[in-house]
């Protein structure tokens, strides 16, 4: 798995097209500012190249002005020096680079025909800037990297608390891909923040990253987990339980934690995650002489037994959400037979006229119910090729 891998993730919005929509939907979002913590760099809570952390926020207004999103952004991982000290030259790894402004769409639009339940909340995107999913703690003297991406998530937590966090009625802490699995592994220290009549929640999209066996019979995820939690020294922020039964690289994987988080969350996942597809079961590792590529570019390429492959993948999923769900009848899961990967920070995928939909049930207004307590929601789709509302993800080119 190279350094490039991640780059392809956080970019691949702008070299690929929907299947099945098109980003059609409402392109006027609203815009939230970059405030950076100067403050966090006196208590070692910085980026990959020592500079300072950072957050945007919008502010809530009516009856949301008392309540809280907070979405941790997400960009995969850097395993080795090698990646990290590329990756401290970008927004993923130095605050030097982010945006002044961006984008809020999705769920956190502050529009009501697009973000039903949530878009008068206060939302906050918090930047990326560690690699390890804000779980790091260490620092490379040699590479003069920071792996603080443990102190970021506390700092910057520390911040919205003080600009009326403190005060929230209702919290939701939520992130796609790798935070996504950020919001996993934070669930239950964001609870902690709150009193316990506060009703507070998580959500995980594309954050379900499995163990899974490669096509060439190897484990390509796992190794590479294994350069992360052992380079930034995640050991030591993972939940005791976990590390305490196997080692440390398996607790970054959530099938090993989440049957264990107390506070109620939600599992949002595309069961042919195309993230998954093109690094970890085909990674160029396991299939040095192409023979996935169509079917990575375009999953209408793919072969009768590729597809069976992929199959036994959305099966290995199945099983593990079946059991987290039935651990705790408060979490939430909703798994579409989709390739696509993050479904909640783009308008035509979370809430729209076309947007994906079990059931006829769609993602934004599923998260809603689930997170007011209105119904439970399991949503388990059929497996592929029956769903013919989802977006699914088609690649131009593939950078690996």
């Amino acid at each position: 798995m190279k350094y490039y891998s991640w780059i392809f993730w956080v970019f691949c919005m702008f070299s690929v097209r929907w299947v099945h929509g098109g980003m059609n939907a409402s392109m006027d979002p609203t815009v939230g500012a970059l405030t950076l913590i100067h403050s966090a760099v006196a208590r070692g809570a910085v980026c990959l190249d020592g500079s300072p952390p950072g957050y945007h926020l919008q502010r809530g207004h009516g009856q949301g002005a008392e309540n809280w999103l907070v979405d941790l952004q997400g960009g995969a991982w850097c395993q080795n020096t090698t990646e990290c000290v590329s990756r401290s030259t970008l927004a993923l790894g130095s605050s030097k680079y982010m945006e002044s402004q961006i984008f809020f769409t999705g769920i956190l639009s502050n529009k009501s025909e697009e973000n039903p339940d949530f878009y008068n909340w206060n939302r906050v995107r918090v930047r990326y800037c560690d690699g390890a999913s804000f779980a790091g703690e260490g620092y490379d003297k040699d590479q003069n990297l920071y792996f603080r991406g443990q102190r970021i998530f506390s700092v910057v937590m520390e911040e919205l608390m003080s600009k009326g966090m403190r005060s929230a009625k209702q919290a939701l802490l939520s992130g796609c891909s790798a935070g996504g699995l950020a919001s996993i592994l934070h669930c239950d220290r964001f609870r902690s923040l709150f009193p316990e009549k506060i009703k507070v929640k998580c959500f995980a999209d594309a954050g379900l990253f499995l163990d899974a066996v490669d096509i060439a019979g190897q484990h390509a995820l796992r190794s590479y987990y294994d350069g992360v939690v052992t380079l930034q020294g995640v050991a030591k922020n993972l939940p005791k339980r976990c590390t305490s039964r196997m080692n440390a690289a398996l607790c970054f994987f959530p099938q090993n934690l989440v049957n264990g988080i107390k506070t109620p969350i939600f599992l949002l996942n595309a069961a042919y995650d195309t993230w998954q597809i093109q690094e970890s079961l085909a990674p160029i590792s396991a299939d040095p002489k192409g023979m996935w590529k169509q079917c990575k570019l375009n999953y209408t390429k793919c072969d009768t037994a590729q597809i069976k492959f992929l199959q036994g993948f959305r099966g290995q999923m199945k099983k593990i959400v079946e059991n987290f769900y039935e651990s705790k009848e408060s979490n939430g899961l909703y798994i579409n037979s989709c390739f696509t990967h993050c479904q909640s920070l783009f308008q035509d995928t979370w809430y729209g006229n076309k947007s994906p939909a079990i059931a006829n049930k769609g993602i934004a207004k599923s998260v809603g119910n689930w997170y007011f307590e209105r119904a439970q929601i399991k949503a388990i789709d059929c497996p592929y090729p029956c769903d013919k509302t989802c977006h699914n993800l088609v690649f131009s080119s593939l950078l690996t």
